[in-house]
């Protein structure tokens, strides 16, 4: 399980990079300053929590737990979601994208309850 998180943090990581370089650059002047927040909002978070799945990735080698699986893949989950409906709402200004950012966020909430859950049950 280590190994999936590890990988799944280094190439979220390595993408969150990468459409964060494209939003600063690319998108600067084709976006209006409301959308460039919405897609700067979306690599701000898709880049926090690639770190902490980087972390909880580290911690499955020595915890193997329940709790520490769900987080890492609520984790990824939430990511996907939750940045990818702001990206896909700044790049195409289909607002109903914006209903789906909250079950993203549900998903990242729930990955940082399980995180402490692991650490309760493994102390």
């Amino acid at each position: 399980m280590s190994q999936i998180f590890i990988v799944a943090s280094s190439l979220l990581g390595f993408l969150g990079v990468a459409l964060g370089a494209f939003g600063a650059h690319a998108l600067k002047q084709k976006l209006s300053p409301d959308m460039l927040v919405i897609f700067e909002t979306g690599a701000r978070y898709h880049l926090i929590h690639a770190v902490v799945l980087l972390g909880i990735g580290i911690l499955a080698r020595h915890m193997d737990t329940t709790a520490i699986k769900v987080s890492g893949f609520a984790m990824i989950f939430g990511i996907i979601v939750f940045s990818g409906s702001l990206y896909g709402l700044a790049i195409s200004g289909i607002r109903i994208l914006g209903a789906i950012t909250p079950i993203g966020g549900l998903g990242l909430l729930v990955g940082w309850a399980a995180l402490a859950m692991a650490a309760f049950q493994n102390p």
